[in-house]
């Protein structure tokens, strides 16, 4: 557990879809795809995984997660709709995502919001919200010794290693259960608007 740094580096967190990736020209699907894989293929966990598949495109599609194409093709509101969904899919569900992302849409394509500054607005987030990851992991691993070490336990590594899982995927429940309570109030707040 003393590589924890250098794990933290190989989940390349700071992997993402730029403003300036996305062409100003329209898409067709397998276009989408391989700005995905470009993108975010080394932030996979093996080899075998993929970013983004057809399948995936076709049920955001039919889900309603992103208002409809024209004429096969994704615009660059499209693009970062998928982009917003893919990081959003690791911690909601598809209902809590098209839930989370009916606003947008439905303000996007009435003109009423631009999504490239909202989008950017994310993305600084999400710069700033890797520093507080990191810190918090190498802090919670600290944490981790402290209480193996009390446990004066003969094989410490694989009780850190395990402890350290539990807690993180601890945090993380915290944070996905917390996500959820704010999709709901979101749902909430429109229907009282309809």
């Amino acid at each position: 557990m003393d590589n924890l740094e250098q794990l933290l580096t190989e989940l390349n967190l700071e992997n993402n879809i730029s403003l300036e990736d996305i062409p100003e020209i329209d898409l067709y699907m397998d276009q989408v795809i391989q700005l995905f894989e470009k993108n975010f293929g080394s932030s996979t966990r093996n080899e075998d995984e993929k970013v983004l598949t057809k399948t995936m495109i076709n049920n955001y599609a039919k889900g309603k997660l992103f208002f409809p194409i024209k004429n096969k093709k994704y615009s660059k509101e499209h693009l970062i709709l998928i982009s917003l969904i893919y990081q959003l899919k690791g911690g909601l569900s598809i209902q809590d995502i098209k839930q989370t992302l009916e606003g947008i849409n439905e303000k996007a394509l009435s003109g009423e919001i631009p999504l490239g500054p909202f989008y950017k607005s994310f993305l600084n987030l999400h710069e700033k919200n890797i520093e507080i990851f990191n810190e918090d992991v190498l802090k919670t691993q600290h944490e981790v010794k402290r209480e193996v070490k009390s446990l004066e336990a003969e094989e410490p590594d694989e009780l850190e290693t395990i402890l350290l899982i539990a807690s993180l995927i601890n945090i993380s429940n915290f944070y996905r259960r917390t996500a959820e309570k704010l999709v709901d109030r979101l749902a909430a707040e429109k229907k009282k608007k309809d």
